[in-house]
């Protein structure tokens, strides 16, 4: 079989992979269809540009999981062209539909004040929904001469490692791979005998803090906000880091490690995926479901979801201490940056991130040490607290992304990294040549390979 990296190629998003067999049919079909994203902007102007090959001679398209990096120009492709079948899991889909809704409203306002045009409308939303099929993992799914089987991938509620088979061929894409002390999801199945890896990379170079650290660290940044009677501010990506925090707050509530202050989830988004994530805990979420049964994200003590626009002004008279848990985690949009324009300029004030920052966006400008920065077309002075927590990403570290590819390194030909910059990419490539063997590569853009 044939593979071309059509994104996510030393660099973090725009998932995007083309898989073309090697039977006579020359059958076609599609890993991901992702967003690309960074910079001043929600939506990367290349996400316009034509695709560089032919939606309509895709047979199917497997997403691993929800985030607009990996679903975000589907309904571009469905608009181009495509007819085929969109497949995920279960999970994935019902959050799929939120996310690309959500997307759209957000697009639609930046294009409004970029002079731009919307290159999908809310018909190739439903369109695309309309050719989605939800599925079980561990289900053989065909698609011309290829059979695709989806593994559970612990990054977040629903993401999926694909096995790809043609003939004797096996063909591994991981999608993003979890965090293993992620406090949700525990990953028990991981296929076998890949002969082809394609694996994250996101953080190929970086540590992160173990469990009881990660939750020491937050523990410490709520106790001394409260102590200078500031506002905590937490970037949060609406899928599974605000899930994640929900979990831990409730934990330190329950257990009186933190005191009891006023605490908003100001996302609308995060607020409908944490329904989803409810309705799949006993199912999807079984780590934690293990520890606790019964448990509901919507009963956690002092935490009031603010879902309206009104709502989410009154947070604004509510006086501190306080906790705000709003997105866009990485503060491209959303209602982050009301918070931020108003606290960012108070020394008494802190902004937790407890996310990766793509080069380019607010949320790493500031993460970087930035004096000033431009909101709403006002200049802000970023006098606050400036505190991160690695421990929290949905991504394993070098260490877990290391002992992944030895756990199947008896079989492996080659790993190609994708899903990182170049410089945690090269650094995981050179790591697994010198201690396995195996031949790595961080593909370019655009590269075709032959498996």
């Amino acid at each position: 079989m044939k593979l071309t990296f059509y994104g996510a190629a030393e660099e973090v998003t725009g998932s995007c992979f083309l898989l073309e067999s090697g039977s006579p049919a020359k059958d076609k079909i599609l890993i991901d269809c992702g967003l690309f994203q960074g910079g001043h902007k929600f939506c990367d102007d290349r996400n316009r540009e034509k695709f560089p090959f032919d939606p309509a001679g895709i047979e199917a398209l497997f997403i691993t999981h929800a985030h607009l990096d990996h679903t975000g120009r589907i309904p571009k492709l469905v608009k181009d062209g495509f007819m085929g079948k969109i497949y995920s899991s279960l999970p994935t889909k019902d959050l799929g539909e939120l996310m690309l809704s959500d997307s759209l409203g957000v697009m639609t306002k930046e294009a409004s004040r970029e002079k731009e045009e919307v290159f999908y409308s809310e018909e190739d939303v439903s369109r695309a929904i309309g050719m989605w099929e939800g599925k079980n993992y561990m289900e053989k799914i065909a698609a011309g001469s290829f059979t695709v089987t989806l593994y559970n991938a612990g990054h977040i509620l629903g993401s999926s490692m694909l096995l790809v088979e043609e003939g004797a061929t096996k063909a591994l894409f991981t999608g993003d791979l979890g965090n293993p002390s992620n406090p949700l999801i525990e990953v028990k199945e991981t296929p076998l005998g890949p002969q082809f890896l394609v694996a994250e990379s996101t953080y190929g170079d970086t540590d992160h803090e173990g469990e009881a650290e990660r939750r020491l660290k937050l523990e410490r940044v709520i106790e001394k906000s409260v102590g200078r009677g500031g506002v905590l501010m937490i970037p949060a990506f609406s899928l599974e880091r605000t899930q994640q925090l929900l979990w831990e707050i409730s934990g330190m509530l329950k257990e009186k490690q933190i005191p009891e202050i006023p605490i908003f989830l100001d996302s609308p988004l995060a607020i409908k995926a944490t329904k989803i994530y409810q309705k799949y805990y006993d199912t999807h979420l079984k780590k934690a479901f293990g520890q606790t049964g019964s448990f509901s994200f919507f009963s956690v003590p002092d935490v009031k979801f603010t879902l309206t626009t009104e709502e989410s002004k009154e947070i604004n008279n509510v006086s501190a201490p306080k906790i705000i848990i709003a997105g866009s985690g990485m503060s491209t949009g959303g209602r982050i940056l009301h918070h931020e324009r108003r606290y960012l300029k108070d020394s008494r004030n802190t902004i937790l991130f407890v996310g990766y920052q793509a080069p380019g966006t607010l949320g790493r400008r500031i993460r970087d040490g930035a004096k000033t920065v431009t909101l709403f077309g006002d200049e802000v002075p970023v006098n606050c607290h400036i505190e991160e927590i690695n421990g929290y990403s949905a991504h394993p570290d070098k260490e877990d992304l290391f002992n992944f590819v030895q756990g199947k390194a008896d079989t492996l030909k080659k790993v190609f990294l994708v899903h990182g910059e170049p410089r945690s990419s090269f650094n995981l490539v050179q790591t697994i040549r010198d201690y396995m063997g195996i031949e790595a590569y961080a593909p370019k853009y655009g590269e075709s390979v032959e498996l």
